[in-house]
Order: C-alpha cells, then sequence, then structure tokens
C-alpha cells in the first residue's frame, strides 16, 4: 500500500475509518484547482471565439504545433457516442459519485493517490458543467503537426479537464503498479 514514509498524518488505515471529504485536504484542493481552472478557461474560449466550430478561427500559440480554437463535443474522448451528451452526463454524475462514495478503495492513503482522485474528480465535473450549461463540452487545445502535404496531423482539441481525467487514471495505474512491484518484492524477500 505505498512507502509508509508518503502515508499522510490521519490516512485511512484498515480499522480506522476514512476522514469525511472536506477535511481530505490535497484532494479537495486539487479538485477545485482544476475545476476552476477548467471553467474559467472555458468561459474565455466561448467569449473570445465567435462561432463555435469554425476550423478558420484560430489563436496561433506555436505555429505548426499549438492552436487555440473553440470545438464543440456531444461524444466522449475521440468523439465516440457523438450526440450522447444527456447520457454522457448522467454516467459522468454517476461515475462522480462512485469515486466519493468508494474513494477509500482508490485511495491508498498516500498523496499521489489523493491528487489522482482530484485530479478525476474535478475534470469529470468540468465537463459535466459543460453538458449541462452548453448542451456539449468545450475543447480549445489542438495540438497539431504540420506536413508537407497541407494536411496536418492532429489530436483531437481537449480541454483542462481532459487533461485532468487523463493524468489522474494514468497516476492511478502507476500507483497500482508500483504496489504491484512492492508486493512481489516483499513476496521473494519473504521467500528467501
Amino acid at each position: 500500500m505505498g512507502d509508509p514514509e508518503e502515508k499522510e498524518k490521519g490516512a485511512p488505515q484498515e480499522g480506522r475509518p476514512t476522514q469525511p471529504f472536506w477535511r481530505e485536504k490535497i484532494i479537495l484542493l486539487v479538485f477545485l484547482t482544476i475545476l476552476v481552472s477548467d471553467q474559467v478557461t472555458k468561459v474565455m474560449v466561448v467569449k473570445s471565439f465567435e462561432r463555435p466550430d469554425d476550423p478558420n478561427e484560430r489563436v496561433k500559440v506555436v505555429n505548426g504545433f499549438f492552436d487555440l480554437v473553440y470545438r464543440t463535443n456531444t461524444g466522449a474522448a475521440f468523439s465516440m457516442f457523438k450526440d450522447s451528451n444527456k447520457a454522457l452526463a448522467g454516467i459522468s454524475i454517476i461515475a462522480m459519485g462512485a469515486l466519493i462514495w468508494f474513494r477509500r478503495h482508490f485511495d491508498n492513503g498516500t498523496r499521489r493517490a489523493k491528487i489522482a482522485l482530484g485530479l478525476l474528480m474535478g475534470g469529470i465535473l468540468g465537463n459535466v458543467i459543460d453538458r449541462l450549461a452548453y448542451g456539449w463540452v468545450v475543447d480549445f487545445a489542438r495540438i497539431y503537426i504540420d506536413r508537407q502535404t497541407g494536411r496536418p496531423l492532429e489530436w483531437p482539441a481537449f480541454n483542462i479537464a481532459d487533461s485532468a481525467i487523463c493524468l489522474g487514471v494514468g497516476l492511478l495505474f502507476i500507483i497500482a503498479w508500483s504496489e504491484q512491484k512492492q508486493s512481489e518484492t516483499e513476496k521473494e524477500a519473504g521467500e528467501n
């Protein structure tokens, strides 16, 4: 369950009840940071661009690599399940509730696990707010590479919430992998 040194004071341990959500300061701090920065940037994009999904309207940040745009997404990642906005909002709300309710199963008491949960919760709620407020998710970061053919090689537009969700999931995978590796090492040491 992670390095003992990395355990926080008052972190949930076996036989001890978990702290109330409002007392889990790291989760709350990361959650609020992601949520506020996501919503502020999206409001700025909506107010700064005249028309969503206009391929000619963009702000070049790094020529040939990174633009700010205003794209709408009524689907999930990579526009899968397009025009499923209400269903995806419902699924996201259920996922958010499940993360809060079952957080002790994901949270091994380490700072990394708390950061991962904060990232996931902030990202999920950031996109849910868009779905309810606009009827779609606002995406604005466009990463691409200009090619000699004239057609750019590009990644679908994304936002801060999307990035936070990806980072949170990745961090949980790293934590699980680290714990498995540590468990295997301890098992091998016990057999010797």
